[in-house]
């Protein structure tokens, strides 16, 4: 099931988005949980990280969709959003917060239906976690909180946003565990990250804050399986 919220000042509006998504859950065997609030101001009181996707009309009193999307942002990385509305102009903004896509009103639930398809592609790619076994416990891992994963010596070492955690474990059982949740092999000890994959020269590439080798054997797959996770988003 995806949790899913509307952000929507106009009822009527509101209420053509909760059909939409009752149309695409029929006919997709899909099922959706839907909140909805009228305000940016709404959906931000007590916010948690519990939504998949967000849909967020701009022009709203009170707090607007764009000022929501960027205090949604600085505490949930994680979440989809989707800007539903009427000025095309605001494009802009919305992708200096993170934003996938933007729709224009009036919809047709067909441009809806296919953008909706992507958006719960993207959900996929951002969802899941990973469980360390450490000497002194367990962590729990988002994919999204990892750059990438180095081997050395039958040890795994995991780069994440916080520190490194290390594991035992073969670059074969890491590889076949991540490569579902977009990661990729750069070459014989590293395992990347593509969400954050900002650019690939002749003999490296860019994830997050690291530059990391890439090979000459591993170049053009690795291109591949950036291509493909771009496009599947």
């Amino acid at each position: 099931m995806y949790h899913i919220a509307i952000v929507e000042d106009e009822a009527a509006f509101a209420g053509q988005l909760q059909n939409f998504l009752e149309q695409y859950e029929k006919e997709n065997s899909v099922s959706f949980k839907v909140s909805v609030f009228s305000d940016g101001g709404e959906i931000l009181d007590g916010y948690q990280p519990v939504y998949d996707l967000i849909l967020l009309d701009i022009e709203m009193p009170g707090v607007n969709g764009m000022d929501a999307a960027a205090q949604i942002r600085a505490c949930d990385d994680e979440v989809v959003l989707m800007f539903i509305t009427n000025i095309a102009s605001y494009a802009l903004r919305g992708y200096e917060v993170g934003a996938l896509d933007f729709m224009i009103k009036p919809l047709a639930y067909g441009t809806f239906a296919m953008r909706l398809a992507r958006a719960l592609k993207r959900v996929h790619k951002t969802d899941g976690q990973v469980l360390l076994p450490l000497p002194d416990g367990v962590k729990k891992l988002c994919y999204s909180q990892i750059y990438y994963v180095e081997v050395q010596n039958r040890i795994l070492h995991y780069h994440t946003d916080a520190e490194e955690y290390c594991v035992r474990g073969t670059m074969q059982k890491a590889e076949e565990a991540l490569e579902a949740h977009g990661f990729a092999k750069c070459n014989h000890w590293y395992i990347v990250n593509l969400r954050h994959v900002s650019e690939v020269k002749k003999n490296t590439l860019v994830a997050g804050p690291y530059e990391l080798e890439i090979s000459r054997r591993n170049r053009t797959p690795f291109l591949k399986a950036l291509a493909d996770y771009v496009g599947g988003m």
